[in-house]
Parts: C-alpha cells; structure tokens; sequence
C-alpha cells in the first residue's frame, strides 16, 4: 500500500511517454571544470552523441502544449549557468545529462524496466568511479502516461470510461465533462517506506499532430535526504514496483485491456 498490488504486466500499447530518473548530490566542481573525457569514454558505444550547455534544457512530453511545471522550471534555474553535458544514443531516444549537482537518464522508448537499468547501470557506474559523490541527496524517478484515445480505437469513450473516479474529480461527471475546457490536479501520496513521496499531476495535453485532447498521468517518485550510494538501486526497484501499480490503480478495466496487457 498505498497502492493495491497487482500483477506485473507490459502494455503491447504502451501509454508511456517519457522515464526520467535523476540522482541529485552535493555538487562536484570537478565535473564544471574539466571535460567529462573520461566519462564519456565509458559511455560513448550506447551514448555516443554529445553536446554542452551552460543550462539543462527542460523539455515536456511529446507533443504537449502547455507550461513547464514549476518544479521543472526551479530546477532549470537552479541549474543557470552551471554546464550541463548531454550524452544521447544514436536515434537519439535515450539521453544522459550530467551536471555538478545530478545525473539523469531520459528514456523516449521505455519497454520495460530491466531494459532500463541496464542503460542506467552505464552512467552510474562512470559517475560512481570517476567522480565518487558522497551521497545522493534526492532520488527520483518519474513516468510520463499520455492516454491518446484514438491510438486505441476508443475515440468515442469518455474519460470517465477510461480513468478511475478518484483520479478525474470533476471530470468523472458525464453532465460536466463535456463542457470542461482546461483541467489539472495535483497530489502528494506518502508511499509506505515512510521516507518517499509521489507527486501525481494529471491534466488535458494536445497533440501536435491534430490537437487531440489526451490524458496525462505524470507520476513523480521521489525521496529527498541522504542515501547512501550503495542503497539507491534498491531505491529504484522500489519506486519502479509502486508505478506499475500505480497506474494500474488509476485506470479502468476498459481502458486497461485496451493496452493489451501481457503478464510478465
């Protein structure tokens, strides 16, 4: 709990958007004042695109409109000015940014949560042996659900067909729904280790390509305070089991067989 538990599942029909995990820790001036040569080394055969900045780009999901969300934006400007190395895969679908002050890894392609750890396991390992950060002092990991209802023949459901009443407030009124033009909610879950927390923010995206109206699940996972390195994979897992939940939770029988679940 929170979170019923469930049966691990892969969607053939994948809704997620985008992974994010960053590891936040006490800065390293080393990284701000020499070429990460060494880094990049051990990286390169599955990063091997680079580029510098003197800020972490904040980009949002996939075709969405809208504002950056504030705690994006915070990070982006506590990131000025300091230099931000971005390392990227051949087709560009899995990105790593480097900065004095965290690592993350961006995954545009997420199959399944084995196949991410191990492009995860590259760059940690460099951070770890190059740089030797005392501790993580903020681990999160973040899952990006666009529910895009004509990608799955459902152009005709309504949300409230699709989502759980708990999660869509308001929009889970068939009478109302219809004439909503804007939404978005936020909510702060203490997950059961007592020491973490999930931010779910939910609200309408459109398309780029049309402007269809979908649904956006964005799930924060999130621990703040020391970790020892040693201990942040098991943070991982455990974060990683609770969003597979998660979403499952939030999500009706309906819209959950048309991802076309397959038991892992």
């Amino acid at each position: 709990m929170p979170f019923p538990e469930t049966k691990r599942v892969i969607y053939k029909k994948n809704p997620l958007d985008q992974v994010i995990c960053q590891l936040r820790f006490p800065p390293v001036l080393k990284i701000d004042a020499e070429i990460p040569a060494d880094f990049q080394d051990r990286i390169r055969e599955d990063f091997p695109n680079f580029k510098e900045t003197s800020t972490w780009k904040v980009e949002g999901p996939q075709g969405e409109k809208g504002l950056i969300p504030l705690d994006l934006l915070k990070q982006a400007i506590q990131s000025s000015g300091n230099k931000n190395y971005e390392f990227s895969s051949e087709d560009d679908q899995w990105k790593v940014n480097l900065t004095r002050t965290f690592m993350a890894l961006t995954a545009n392609e997420y199959e399944r949560w084995e196949k991410y750890k191990e492009k995860l396991d590259v760059p940690l390992k460099a951070l770890i042996d190059i740089y030797s950060p005392a501790h993580f002092s903020r681990i999160g990991l973040r899952y990006i659900d666009v529910i895009r209802r004509s990608a799955l023949k459902l152009d005709d459901s309504n949300w409230s067909d699709l989502i759980q009443s708990y999660i869509l407030g308001i929009l889970s009124s068939p009478e109302v729904e219809k004439h909503i033009q804007n939404y978005q909610s936020q909510y702060e879950i203490r997950l059961s280790d007592k020491e973490s927390i999930v931010r779910i923010i939910t609200k309408f995206v459109e398309t780029a390509d049309g402007g269809e109206v979908c649904y956006r699940i964005d799930s924060d996972f999130l621990k703040t305070g020391k970790t020892n390195i040693s201990d942040a994979m098991d943070k991982l897992n455990y974060f990683n089991v609770r969003a597979s939940r998660l979403i499952q939770w939030c999500i009706t029988e309906k819209l959950h067989k048309a991802l076309e679940p397959q038991t892992l």
